[in-house]
């Protein structure tokens, strides 16, 4: 499979998008005070760094064997409450969360024109699948910010 300039370009901006949101959530997951929320954003890291490999399959000129690199996204996840009232360290895992929860927007916007762009169908769907886990990283830090009353 050949890839067109546009295509190229698109690619490009979605890898410097997957390792920029990566890098976020590992930093994230330093700085983060409550440990189920460290877990989460370690997890949902890892889950990057494989959405970039799989873009470097597609750059490479393969499809990846499974849709995103085999990432599925996880079952209905609960939260335990952590924070019931507001103090310093839930007012910084709310920043971290509502900072992440806007990444996560904009990349599944991203992967959302980039569908539409490539000519490849089973790149498509790739992308498709990899849109669709963006989109339940978006779930979990929305469901986790519900539970502790971080989320109006």
């Amino acid at each position: 499979m050949n890839l067109n300039q546009k295509e190229t370009e698109l690619l490009k901006d979605l890898k410097d998008a997957e390792q920029l949101i990566a890098g976020k959530y590992e930093k994230a997951a330093q700085c983060a005070n409550d440990s189920q929320l460290k877990e989460l954003f370690q997890s949902i890291a890892g889950n990057e760094r494989k959405h970039f490999e799989a873009l470097n399959v597609i750059g490479s000129g393969s499809v990846p064997m499974e849709n995103g690199s085999g990432v599925q996204p996880k079952a209905e996840q609960s939260f335990a409450v952590v924070y019931t009232g507001e103090t310093q360290q839930k007012k910084d895992d709310c920043f971290l969360c509502t900072d992440l929860l806007a990444s996560e927007k904009h990349s599944s916007h991203l992967y959302d024109t980039c569908v539409f762009e490539f000519r490849d169908e089973k790149v498509r769907e790739t992308l498709n699948a990899i849109q669709r886990q963006e989109q339940e990283h978006g779930k979990m830090l929305y469901d986790y910010m519900k539970t502790n009353g971080m989320y109006s």
